[in-house]
C-alpha cells in the first residue's frame, strides 16, 4: 500500500503549505531505526557473552527470544491498559527495541545450519521449544501484568 505524499496540502480557503516529513510518519520510522539500532546492539551483546557452540542448542538466541516476548507481553498491557503512551513510544520500544532485541531470523538461521551440519533432532527441538516458550512466555507475561494491575486497582 503506497501512503500518498503530497507536496502541498491544500485545504478550503487555506493556502497551500509544504508537508514536512517530520510531521507524518518520519518520527515513527526515525525511532524504530533509532529503537532497533538498540535492540540489536543488546542482542549482539549477549551473542558475546553466551556464544552457541557449534552444533549445539543455540541457549543465546532462545533466551533472548524468550525474555523479548516475555517484555513485550508486559509492555503491551502497560501501553494499552494502564499508560496513555507518547505516539512514538511503542515504536521506539515495541517495534524498535524488543523488534530488534528478538531475533527471528537468527532463529531460522540456527535451525538451518543444525540440520546442514547433522543434527536435525536439535534443529527439530531447537525449532520447537523456542516456539513454544515464545508464545508461553508472551501469554505468562501478559497474565501476570494484568494480574499484578487488578492487585494494584484494588
Amino acid at each position: 500500500m503506497t501512503v500518498p505524499r503530497p507536496e502541498r496540502v491544500e485545504r478550503a480557503g487555506i493556502p497551500a503549505r509544504p508537508v514536512s516529513p517530520w510531521h507524518g510518519q518520519g518520527p515513527v520510522v526515525a525511532m524504530v531505526a533509532l529503537g532497533g539500532a538498540i535492540g540489536a546492539t543488546a542482542r549482539y551483546g549477549a551473542s558475546l557473552l553466551w556464544p552457541a557452540q557449534t552444533g549445539g542448542f543455540p541457549w543465546t538466541t532462545f533466551w533472548v527470544n524468550v525474555v523479548g516476548c516475555a517484555v513485550i507481553g508486559v509492555f503491551m498491557v502497560v501501553v494499552t491498559e494502564v499508560w496513555v503512551a507518547h505516539r512514538l513510544v511503542r515504536p521506539l520500544f515495541g517495534t524498535g527495541v524488543l523488534g530488534g532485541f528478538t531475533t527471528f531470523s537468527t532463529y531460522a538461521v540456527d535451525i538451518q545450519k543444525l540440520v546442514d551440519e547433522g543434527h536435525p533432532g536439535t534443529g527439530l527441538g531447537y525449532l520447537a521449544a523456542t516456539l513454544f516458550a515464545a508464545l508461553a512466555a508472551v501469554w505468562l507475561a501478559t497474565a501476570a501484568a494484568r494480574r499484578t494491575l487488578a492487585r494494584r486497582r484494588r
